[in-house]
């Protein structure tokens, strides 16, 4: 990857409303270069998605999320990558990653409830062929998303500093 679509990567991913324009003009290059890098980095799949991080606090959002350790048996000639595609299938599933030590995925879910996050567990994840162990782990508050401190976060280094 040359120069010019990393800077384009790192701003957008420090800010993903800028556009072409404003990008040319911080990186000091041709708007229509900058415009044709981003398309070819969607279009490529490079830029998956443009998001927005939230404060959930803040914004009341009510649900419960949990991060879910699972633990597999391999299947042959396919390792790991067809349990993930069953896993990541779920709409309740948020993220799915591959994972090295004691557990094999790291599985982060959404429910709006704990009663819709234990019903995920036990009726859909731990029944599968391949599982064979899970632990959850609900997520009680988020100091640091996306890369960004959230209001928990300032209160927390208020009272640390005070």
């Amino acid at each position: 990857m040359d120069k010019l679509r990393e800077d384009i990567l790192g701003l957008l991913g420090e800010d993903s409303r800028l556009g072409a324009p404003r990008i040319a003009k911080m990186l000091g290059a041709d708007e229509k270069a900058v415009a044709a890098a981003i398309k070819d980095m969607e279009d490529s799949g490079v830029i998956i998605k443009y998001t927005v991080v939230t404060d959930d606090e803040l914004a009341e959002k009510d649900v419960v999320e949990a991060l879910i350790e699972v633990k597999v048996s391999p299947m042959y000639k396919h390792g790991f990558d067809a349990i993930a595609e069953e896993i990541y299938q779920f709409d309740e599933v948020r993220e799915l990653y591959l994972m090295s030590g004691a557990y094999d995925f790291a599985v982060i879910i959404e429910g709006r409830s704990l009663k819709d996050v234990s019903r995920f567990v036990s009726e859909k994840l731990s029944v599968m062929d391949k599982v064979l162990s899970t632990a959850t782990h609900f997520i009680l508050k988020k100091y640091k998303v996306g890369g960004v401190c959230t209001k928990s976060c300032d209160v927390v280094r208020q009272a640390v500093h005070a």
